[in-house]
């Protein structure tokens, strides 16, 4: 998590703390900053073609090592789509075309970040998959293969469990 501030980003006087909007927040007495402890905002995207899965072994912590859906953070100036669309062409070396948000999730458990997950339902375009960006590696698993004791997230597991359950057949 993002350290608190000491001193005002506006006129540089020290914050102190008041309720405002209902919550104690830092703020200047000076000038009126009030410091909003915004949350992060991070896009998924749960990758099919057919019966198969794309996943992604982290290469950068939390939970190096493990396997989770492609996903990263938005940057200020995108959509949430074009966020994901971006983050899953960097990691896999895969385009993808969204069919629309699948689940918002909570991106917390862990103390450096809080915030939300948006999880898209895609399916591949054109690439092949190829491990880029903060993933070792980028491969294709069928139902039968997801590797479910090593996945990095419950959220990516329970996503992946409504996947299997959705396929025809199951």
């Amino acid at each position: 998590m993002a350290p608190d501030f000491v001193y005002c980003p506006r006129c540089g006087a020290p914050l102190g703390e008041r309720v405002t909007f209902g919550r104690l927040r830092k703020a200047c007495r000076y000038c009126g900053f009030i410091h909003f402890k915004d949350p992060k905002v991070a896009v998924a995207a749960l990758v099919s073609d057919g019966a198969r899965v794309l996943l992604v072994r982290r290469a950068v912590v939390p939970r190096a090592g493990f396997w989770a859906l492609p996903a990263g953070y938005m940057d200020q100036d995108e959509l949430p789509e074009e966020a994901a669309v971006r983050e899953i062409a960097e990691e896999t070396g895969i385009d993808i075309h969204l069919h629309g948000l699948q689940a918002v999730v909570a991106l917390g458990g862990w103390d450096e970040r809080r915030g939300i997950l948006l999880v898209y339902r895609a399916e591949p375009v054109s690439g092949r998959a190829t491990p880029a960006d903060d993933v070792s590696d980028a491969r294709w698993f069928a139902p039968a293969e997801v590797p479910w004791d090593e996945l990095a997230f419950e959220s990516t597991a329970d996503l992946l469990r409504q996947w299997v359950s959705s396929l025809p057949d199951r």
